[in-house]
């Protein structure tokens, strides 16, 4: 089975937009698990456009499902993460001013940074997943740094789609075959949506989560978000 988790940074996007406390973040969340999120994700960036450092205790004080950080490991993040104890923290390579995480790291080249925080996460039980292109030679890095999960940039997956569903995907299968070999589990991201989810789950068997919230958030501008998180899971079952 592969799990939804819906990023709310959008309705955080909305609420700080007007200063306010409108969306009520938390009860977002809250209703995206009752409409069937399997669990919720975050990404706390620097300058807080959207997500605060403030919004983290307050989620994961309430939340049922499983609560997933992204972020990139500055001193900040790591002791937010580690204060806050998630079931899973994404580690992203974003630079600071990134509009949005649309490209994975250069393990090889980072591993020696990415080690003791990899292992400083785990040793308080928290699952490790790092962003990651789909690189089958990246593979044996993330090995290597220790890594539980990768997350797949689907940011290119997304726009070949509509050309070339087999081109688009062909890179996916090979690194998720390669992970299974490996013992590295497979979650995905960005630009997913209703068009495009369905036949990327049925090409990847062992596609463990999805983390969709840019593209479900406008769905549900129409269609309202009890009605869409239904359909992604749909898509996903």
């Amino acid at each position: 089975m592969t799990r939804l988790s819906v990023n709310i940074d959008k309705i955080a996007l909305i609420r700080n937009s007007r200063g306010g406390n409108l969306p009520d973040l938390i009860k977002v969340a809250l209703d995206c698990e009752r409409f069937g999120a399997e669990g919720i994700t975050v990404h706390p960036r620097p300058d807080q456009r959207h997500i605060r450092y403030s919004d983290i205790p307050l989620l994961k004080a309430v939340l049922k499902t499983e609560f997933n950080i992204e972020g990139f490991p500055t001193p900040e993040f790591i002791d937010l993460v580690c204060k806050n104890k998630p079931a899973q923290v994404t580690l992203v390579p974003d630079a600071p001013n990134v509009l949005t995480s649309d490209q994975g790291w250069d393990i090889e080249t980072h591993r020696e940074f990415l080690i003791p925080i990899i292992k400083r996460f785990k040793d308080i039980g928290i699952r490790v997943s790092l962003f990651m292109d789909p690189d089958p030679e990246m593979l044996i890095w993330a090995k290597e740094v220790e890594a539980d999960r990768i997350e797949l940039y689907t940011g290119d997956y997304a726009k070949t789609y509509e050309s070339d569903q087999e081109v688009a995907v062909k890179n996916h299968i090979l690194v998720a075959d390669r992970a299974a070999e490996l013992g590295i589990g497979i979650n995905a991201g960005h630009d997913l949506n209703l068009q495009n989810l369905k036949y990327y789950k049925q090409q990847l068997s062992n596609l463990l989560e999805v983390s969709i919230g840019h593209s479900l958030v406008c769905d549900a501008i129409y269609l309202g978000l009890e009605n869409v998180i239904p359909m992604y899971l749909k898509c996903l079952k």
